[in-house]
């Protein structure tokens, strides 16, 4: 898998958005979505560490995401928890873009 998932492409995924690529299309054990913000691409896992939510429904801005439900916020560089509840962050993935190509990069550690 080191030559990446192919999730979309470049313009698919407006800024300050995000798309959830599925476990069953990923290989781990927890879906993957994939962000857009101040132009850069990023991948966390999909599901708040607090609550059974999709951070990809949460508010997005500036690198961050901050969970519908409750309001914890995340880094979408590195998956840090940045703000309570949410009593730890979530994993990080990698992101390339390959032409016009966006690719996931699903962490090993969260293989299925």
């Amino acid at each position: 898998m080191a030559e990446g998932i192919p999730v979309a492409k470049v313009g698919d995924i407006e800024d300050e958005d995000a798309i959830v690529v599925p476990r069953a299309t990923t290989g781990t054990v927890d879906d993957i979505a994939i962000f857009r913000s101040a132009g850069e691409y990023s991948a966390i896992d999909n599901t708040c560490t607090h609550e059974d939510a999709s951070l990809a429904e949460g508010w997005i801005e500036n690198g961050t995401v901050e969970c519908p439900l409750h309001a914890s916020s995340f880094c979408l560089r590195d998956g840090k928890v940045l703000g309570p509840p949410a009593p730890r962050g979530v994993v990080a993935h990698r992101v390339t873009i390959d032409g016009d190509r966006i690719l996931l990069i699903p962490d090993p550690s969260r293989l299925a």
